[in-house]
């Protein structure tokens, strides 16, 4: 009888609850929050089965639905012109309402720690002193901000092996003292930017997280989609079932590691340190964890473009591939999107001194591979080496990065006139009596031998352009001499290969010394001309 009646009140307790259940938003729709503007954002959440809910917003729309059979809902509402602020109220069975909304334009940053890491994090002491004055430079910025329409809101840190996350815990916030020491500096100084020439609230929605390689961030449909990337997705997760079982029975030891461990110390600590072998559960390195974990739980909100930095964690791992995957990864997300077009810019890898040569190789080829890409229409890349650290993988000069970044969006999505968004971009080349022409894009007003210092504008020197190398046949490189022959053309050779077949630039984690600009100031792309 006891049990009938704990029966009976448990049920009733959960039937009360379901009567009263609150109709809830995703946490992107929020106070101070910022829409896109001029179209019809997504807008959802969840309620009871079949709850009508209603959303109105001070600016005039407003639209409605019926809550689905598993209480999700979701529609459309049309925003207006950059301006505000603005409230949204959201009505069922209870009443939310959204304060101090802005319309503007929507940038999703993604990638690595170099877009994961905020700008406090760059207010420490810098490894080497000639950097410090950056260091200066972004303490200043973070102490006296105060731009109440530039908004940023994080993706919690997240992993899902095979569940799908749909929200996340995440308030935005204003490039306000107190506040942007917590907003990514990639983006920030992308948004700073724009903020500046279009005068529109700007929103940051951060999805990133450090030392993660691109494969988590795809979604297991996008690997199904090419059979060679479905049969490595199929085979990592049987060996994550396999170690998921083994790490779980009583008294696991990780053989793995300490055999790395130990080898690691009979080497005297000359190579990477291990790290204890990951439970595939919370492993941010398996294929589409951050993808499940973070990114799900903000698509399809209404953005108007993507900034991403990554693959410092793929220069030793299928680095060679890395352009496939991320293809892949830019289709498929315009996919979940709906937008075919959608814009898409990244960042070739900053310079910085790496421990081995496969990683120092492995640098150079995801610069490049990052290079090729640009195939796909609306895409751009900023080139960063120049603005690097040999001592430090997260180098402080991000207000280049995000100058870089803005002058592709802006041209390109803004109807802004920028004297150019690139530097030069390899074109194609040609071998003539021992030497190699090589033609580039995107030279602007002309080529020109550089010197970049800090933040400083780039200046033109009386130098020799350096970090070419060819190779012949046998595709042993060599280094060569480079001379600029016209505006968008030069002449490469070396007395050490009479018959090159092939020519690179900067091939090097750290090319120091690369010197090649167009006129206005931005260096030209790594690359290699092999395969292209």
């Amino acid at each position: 009888m006891k049990v009938i009646k704990l029966v009976a009140s448990i049920t009733l307790l959960l039937l009360s609850q379901l009567v009263s259940a609150n109709v809830s938003l995703n946490s992107l729709f929020a106070d101070h929050m910022v829409v896109q503007q001029k179209t019809k954002i997504p807008v959802w959440g969840w309620a009871d089965p079949m709850e009508k809910v209603l959303v109105k917003a001070s600016w005039g729309a407003e639209a409605e639905t019926i809550a689905k059979a598993d209480g999700s809902w979701s529609l459309k509402l049309k925003t207006p012109k950059a301006g505000g602020p603005f409230k949204i109220v959201i009505s069922g069975k209870n009443r939310i309402v959204l304060e101090d909304v802005l319309a503007g334009e929507v940038w999703l940053c993604s990638g690595q720690s170099n877009m994961d890491f905020s700008m406090s994090k760059f207010t420490s002491d810098s490894r080497e002193a000639k950097y410090q004055p950056l260091v200066e430079y972004i303490r200043e910025e973070v102490k006296t901000a105060n731009d109440p329409w530039l908004r940023h809101i994080e993706v919690a840190h997240t992993t899902s092996l095979n569940g799908k996350k749909n929200n996340f815990e995440g308030n935005w916030r204003s490039a306000t003292a107190g506040h942007v020491g917590k907003i990514t500096a990639t983006g920030y100084f992308f948004a700073k930017e724009l903020r500046k020439q279009l005068n529109v609230p700007i929103g940051l929605v951060e999805c990133a997280l450090g030392g993660t390689r691109i494969q988590p961030w795809l979604s297991e449909e996008a690997y199904a989609e090419d059979e060679e990337m479905k049969a490595f997705f199929d085979e990592n997760r049987a060996e994550a079932k396999i170690l998921t079982a083994e790490m779980s029975k009583e008294g696991y030891l990780d053989t793995v590691y300490q055999n790395k461990l130990k080898a690691w110390k009979a080497n005297k600590k000359n190579l990477r340190k291990p790290w204890p072998s990951e439970n595939p559960e919370s492993d941010k390195q398996m294929p589409a964890t951050l993808y499940n974990g973070m990114l799900l739980s903000i698509i399809p909100f209404a953005i108007k473009g993507v900034l991403w930095y990554q693959g410092e964690s793929n220069s030793h791992y299928l680095e060679n591939e890395y352009e496939k995957y991320f293809t892949k990864l830019i289709n498929s997300w315009r996919a979940d999107w709906k937008q075919a077009d959608l814009p898409f810019y990244w960042t070739q890898l900053a310079a910085y001194h790496v421990p081995d040569e496969r990683s120092d190789m492995g640098w150079a080829s995801i610069n490049d591979q990052l290079r090729r890409t640009l195939k796909l229409p609306n895409t751009g890349m900023a080139v960063l080496y120049d603005i690097g650290e040999a001592k430090d993988v997260h180098p402080h000069n991000k207000m280049d990065t995000g100058k870089r970044l803005a002058l592709w969006a802006l041209s390109n999505d803004y109807g802004v006139k920028v004297p150019a968004v690139s530097g030069p971009l390899y074109k194609s080349s040609k071998i003539t009596d021992g030497k190699i022409e090589i033609k580039f894009n995107q030279v602007g007003s002309g080529l020109m031998v550089g010197e970049k210092k800090l933040s400083n504008p780039t200046v033109a020197v009386d130098e020799s352009l350096k970090f070419f190398e060819i190779a012949g046949e046998d595709d042993i490189w060599k280094s060569a001499d480079a001379k600029i022959i016209s505006s968008n053309r030069i002449e490469v050779s070396s007395p050490e290969v009479e018959k090159p077949i092939s020519v690179r630039y900067g091939w090097s984690s750290n090319p120091t010394g690369a010197n090649l600009y167009n006129k206005e100031g931005l260096p030209a792309s790594v690359f290699t001309s092999e395969n292209n």
